[in-house]
């Protein structure tokens, strides 16, 4: 016998949280399922630990900087420690998530959804009916298509590891294989990023980018682009990874290769047909309300549907929201993802918010670049960092700030203010304006514009 619910949500994250608390808030019956720990992406094998390491790298990397200036000693990182200290996050996670949904009065099943008709799901040995359906499952490696690709290991196995490899290799120039390389690197072991064009990191600024390629080599990581990888192959020494053009590949030598190439939405066994949900490799295929094209009952959110919205946690929960109002109040709201900003946390970290000059030029817009290189900078200088710098779009006549790219010390940080002006619609001279305290990262974003 199935059991009925006004609302399943399929996964546990950001993006399925919202919806389902917002739900039952509402006196909707709701049910969540998820056939990994209860807790998603982020919390349990994303951004949050993957801060957790970051941190250890930041510290190092700080004394190292200061070497000379001041700090004497080499701090090293203890990866075993780190993993443990990782794991005071990770490891409470699914039970504080459970008992968050007990307290809420939402059912939690545990196993793959999977669809059986337009309003039916089979979990694991259970079926479920309801009257919506919200997907919000998340993302999953894309499956690269080459020889040897069952020794690659994925972003979650990585932040798992109890010891560190000697000799490690990145596939594919995005967040993952850029910040875990930074990471690595300064824990001691001998790292390789492997890009198979031009341009890593694609969603950023193409100059910034170059100088953080410049910083990573620095570092010691090899960095090479225009490198697609072609096979994986046991070898007596480890792993071998032939990369590069198909005349001639070359061969890189690895004790761990790491999937970094990218990722997609992980829906593509959960029976989309059988509910007549359009779906394609980015997610479920969703107007303006975030509800299925095809299936009225059926909507998603977060890395599970095909929005403009960046693969971001705050992203998915924004989303979450819209899901969650439209399914409690009729279609009536709408996103609009302006002023959401992205961060890659490699060290110094690199981030954006808005448009990118190319795009920029293609919408016709008529603007002014404001861009520098400020390794010489007060706040670059006095923590040792030799690569910064930063690019703002200023639009002619309204001034307002179409983008704005940083690359260095707190650039994560000091991006949410054009991130807030962005949203809030302020002039650059608004924000040029304000009285930030000094000396700060802040103080710096009036010299920006």
């Amino acid at each position: 016998m199935a059991t009925h619910f006004d609302l399943i949500v399929i996964g546990s994250g950001s993006a399925a949280m919202t919806v389902a608390t917002r739900c039952r808030a509402a006196g909707w019956q709701v049910a969540m399922a998820d056939s990994r720990p209860f807790g998603g992406t982020c919390a349990l094998r994303g951004c949050e630990p993957k801060k957790v390491l970051v941190a250890a790298a930041e510290a190092v990397d700080s004394g190292r900087r200061l070497e000379g200036k001041g700090v004497a000693g080499k701090p090293l990182i203890s990866w075993p420690e780190l993993m443990r200290f990782k794991r005071t996050f990770t490891t409470p996670v699914p039970q504080g998530r459970e008992e968050q949904l007990r307290q809420a009065g939402i059912a939690a099943f545990h196993g793959r959804a999977r669809f059986t008709d337009a309003h039916t799901l089979q979990i694991g040995d259970e079926t479920a009916e309801a009257r919506r359906v919200v997907i919000a499952a998340g993302a999953a490696p894309a499956r690269l298509n080459i020889p040897g690709e069952e020794h690659l290991i994925d972003s979650e196995q990585f932040l798992e590891l109890n010891a560190l490899p000697r000799r490690i290799v990145f596939v594919g120039g995005g967040y993952i294989s850029f910040e875990f390389a930074h990471i690595a690197a300064r824990a001691g072991a001998a790292v390789t990023i492997l890009h198979l064009d031009s341009r890593p990191l694609a969603a950023f600024d193409p100059d910034l980018v170059g100088a953080l390629v410049r910083r990573t080599r620095a570092l010691g990581v090899q960095v090479e682009l225009d490198s697609p990888v072609r096979a994986i192959e046991r070898t007596a020494e480890g792993l071998a990874v032939h990369a590069g053009p198909a005349a001639a590949p070359r061969a890189f030598a690895a004790d761990l290769v790491v999937h970094g190439a990218g990722r997609v939405a992980e829906i593509e066994d959960m029976g989309l047909d059988a509910a007549g949900v359009a779906w394609e490799r980015r997610g479920v295929r969703v107007n303006e309300y975030l509800q299925s094209v095809t299936n009225p009952n059926v909507y998603a959110a977060g890395d599970a549907a095909a929005t403009a919205g960046a693969p971001l946690t705050p992203v998915a929960g924004y989303e979450g929201q819209i899901a969650a109002a439209n399914l409690l109040e009729g279609n009536h709201r709408t996103a609009d993802y302006a002023g959401m900003a992205s961060v890659a946390f490699t060290i110094p970290p690199l981030a954006a918010v808005g448009l990118r000059e190319e795009a920029a030029r293609e919408q016709g817009l008529r603007f002014r670049v404001h861009a520098e290189n400020t390794s010489g900078w007060y706040s670059s200088r006095r923590v040792g960092e030799e690569y910064s710098g930063f690019k703002v779009l200023i639009e002619e006549g309204s001034e307002r700030i179409l983008g704005a790219h940083l690359l260095g010390p707190h650039a994560e940080e000091t991006i949410n203010l054009f991130a807030l002006a962005i949203r809030a619609g302020l002039r650059a001279s608004d924000l040029k304006d304000e009285l930030f305290s000094y000396p700060t990262n802040a103080s710096d974003v009036g010299y920006m514009l």
